[in-house]
């Protein structure tokens, strides 16, 4: 089997084929120019200087292309970095396609099409039934194919698909224990929560924010959707039922330092908010610990505090029977 980026431990010299995902321009305190790459392959994300960089090399290695890489794995401030030896651009008789090199969900497009379906059924309020119904049509394509984020959580081909069923499978345990909750309303904001992000990211491969995403941001972007998708439709923007739906999306975020417009204010704005933040937190971690081997911690993870978090070798009797 192929060697992947992860495979080698550390110090280990390291050989392979790598996508670079970005890449960031820096001077050394002397003044000379040097490049940040990070590199990406299935197996995860790790960067690595380019010392004294010249012009054409920093039109040489951009995001989206395919490099090989001989090199050294080494750490820096507690984090796996890349020492480059050499590099340069794979040619076209190497695997120099960059959707080689992106982790993809572990559902694929069709068993995650009838999990959303399944779910789509019970959201019986006419109103957000079409809404998304319309929006997912509109968008169908970029929905299945988008990340969740830039990095930290999710962020690989469909992630943006496979997060939001994930949310959904939670929400279904919530909704059986506590029997008062709106399903429709539950659902359809669980499914649109995050859909402004098919606008707000550019795609799996070196995923960029664009120019509407910075300045608007995903969640401003699918409110304007569903006023849109109303206006087409011909549903009326004030009913309860629209304000509501638009409510639990703008809320998702929990807090107006974290971007939501307004906190939540009915109890499935909370649980979709709590829903988004577990699901993102333990993807981080399960990514993190993929990567660490039994009786030691991860590297510092920058999204969840930068804390550390520890792979115990205690194993689940329970769990291992069942397997």
């Amino acid at each position: 089997m192929e060697k992947k980026l992860y495979d080698y431990e550390m110090d280990a010299i390291v050989e392979l084929f790598l996508l670079i995902k970005s890449t960031a321009e820096r001077k050394t305190r002397a003044g000379k120019p040097f490049l940040t790459i990070t590199f990406q392959d299935t197996s995860g994300e790790m960067t690595g200087n380019l010392w004294d960089v010249s012009p054409e090399q920093l039109e040489m290695y951009t995001p989206s292309a395919v490099v090989h890489v001989k090199g050294k794995r080494e750490e820096y401030n507690g984090q796996p970095q890349l020492r480059i030896d050499k590099i340069r651009l794979a040619d076209d008789s190497e695997p120099n396609n960059p959707e080689l090199y992106v982790k993809r969900a572990p559902l694929n497009r069709e068993t995650m099409i009838e999990k959303l379906n399944d779910v789509i059924f019970e959201i019986t309020n006419p109103s957000m039934n079409r809404i998304v119904r319309f929006l997912l049509n509109k968008y169908n394509k970029e929905f299945f194919h988008s990340p969740a984020a830039k990095s930290n959580h999710h962020a690989f081909n469909g992630g943006l698909a496979y997060h939001t069923i994930s949310m959904l499978e939670l929400a279904k345990t919530i909704e059986d224990y506590y029997p008062n909750i709106n399903r429709s309303l539950l659902y359809a904001g669980l499914i649109l929560h995050d859909l402004g992000k098919v606008i707000e990211l550019s795609g799996p491969t070196a995923t960029e924010y664009t120019l509407e995403g910075q300045l608007i941001g995903h969640i401003v972007l699918v409110d304007q959707e569903i006023t849109k998708a109303c206006e087409e439709l011909k549903i009326p923007t004030d009913t309860e039922d629209v304000l509501l739906l638009r409510h639990v999306i703008l809320a998702h975020h929990g807090q107006l330092e974290y971007g939501s417009p307004v906190r939540p204010q009915v109890k499935e704005a909370e649980i979709i908010h709590y829903l988004d933040q577990i699901d993102a937190k333990i993807n981080m971690m399960e990514d993190d610990l993929s990567k660490t081997e039994p009786g030691d911690f991860t590297t510092k993870i920058w999204a969840l505090e930068n804390r550390r978090f520890y792979k115990p070798t205690i194993t689940d009797h329970h769990a291992e029977d069942e397997d």
